[in-house]
């Protein structure tokens, strides 16, 4: 009887070490994570984003319903539901808050300065304000930027569109990091020899009257990534394409929605980035203040080839071996 009284007791205590262990590795000891979602607008990038941050953070073991609570919430497009939208999360008091596109981002920089925010999908988190400075944010606020690499994408408008000398560059003007990469654009299109001229919409209901404006004045149009153009991309292209206007775009999304082409961001492998800063911030390991703003390293060509049989477009060689599939 002891000797069976022994095994017993020592099996006990294995399991009792087993428990202790597994509950070390659950991350935060059986504690649930509350994460509140701002996503300014739906589009393919900004819900790419979205789904990468959600996948980033189930791959590193926080999964929803198991031991995160994520409170999403989409403001569709409306600037004061962005207002309303950051209230609402801030009240809730979540442990961290993920702000997709800046109009997000600044709603709820404006309105706290506690809890950990990580943006995705802003362009410039210091021009918009949101951060101190890139390098040192020096708040309570970090993230991913999707800075585009502007210079090469028109360097690829030349490839597709060599006769070009015109282009028309289409933003919304009431979104500060459109109007930043506008100017870096103009910028770039003027190294290149390219006359530019500025197209800006106010809102979707702009977009049409505005392209069609364009015509026979441009040789191809730039749209950035630009929320309210992305949303509208259908009608950009609707109007673009059937009269000759091939459009260079800032993100894969809009390519897929009628544009010709990009060089640029993927957003769902930015969003996956943004989840394993946030991952440091919900464990103690980093403060949003150390970190600087991230920018991703590997660039996708992404080339639309109906678009381009449609506008009689061939593309090279080159470009097509380094097609995004």
């Amino acid at each position: 009887m002891k000797k069976t009284k022994r095994v017993i007791s020592t099996l006990c205590i294995l399991a009792l070490s087993i428990t202790a262990l597994t509950g070390c590795g659950s991350k935060g000891s059986g504690k649930t994570y509350k994460i509140g979602v701002s996503q300014t607008t739906t589009h393919d990038a900004l819900d790419s984003a979205y789904k990468g941050f959600i996948d980033g953070l189930a791959e590193a073991g926080y999964k929803e319903g198991d031991n995160i609570e994520i409170d999403f919430q989409n403001a569709q497009g409306e600037a004061s539901n962005n207002n309303t939208i950051a209230a609402k999360l801030v009240n809730d008091n979540p442990d961290l808050i993920l702000a997709i596109a800046t109009p997000a981002a600044q709603s709820l920089a404006n309105i706290t300065q506690d809890i950990p925010i990580v943006v995705t999908a802003v362009t410039d988190p210091a021009d918009s304000g949101i951060v101190a400075s890139n390098e040192a944010p020096g708040g309570n606020i970090t993230g991913t930027s999707d800075l585009n690499p502007v210079k090469e994408q028109m360097d690829l408008l030349l490839q597709l569109v060599p006769t070009a000398k015109n282009i028309a560059i289409l933003y919304c003007s009431s979104e500060p990091n459109s109007k930043f990469q506008a100017d870096l654009a103009s910028e770039a299109a003027a190294n290149v020899g390219l006359e530019t001229v500025d197209a800006t919409v106010s809102n979707t209901n702009d977009i049409e009257q505005v392209v069609q404006s364009l015509v026979g004045k441009v040789d191809a149009i730039y749209a950035p990534t630009d929320n309210t153009i992305a949303s509208g991309m259908s009608t950009v292209a609707m109007v673009a394409n059937s009269n000759n206007m091939p459009i260079i775009c800032g993100e894969s999304g809009m390519v897929k929605n009628g544009g010709l082409a990009t060089y640029g961001i993927n957003y769902y492998n930015l969003g996956k980035q943004t989840a394993a800063m946030a991952v440091k911030i919900l464990t103690g390991e980093s403060k949003p203040a150390d970190m600087p703003i991230e920018y991703l390293e590997k660039m996708d060509l992404t080339i639309n080839e109906d678009v381009a049989t449609q506008l009689g477009i061939t593309i090279p060689d080159d470009l097509k071996a380094k097609m995004n599939k």
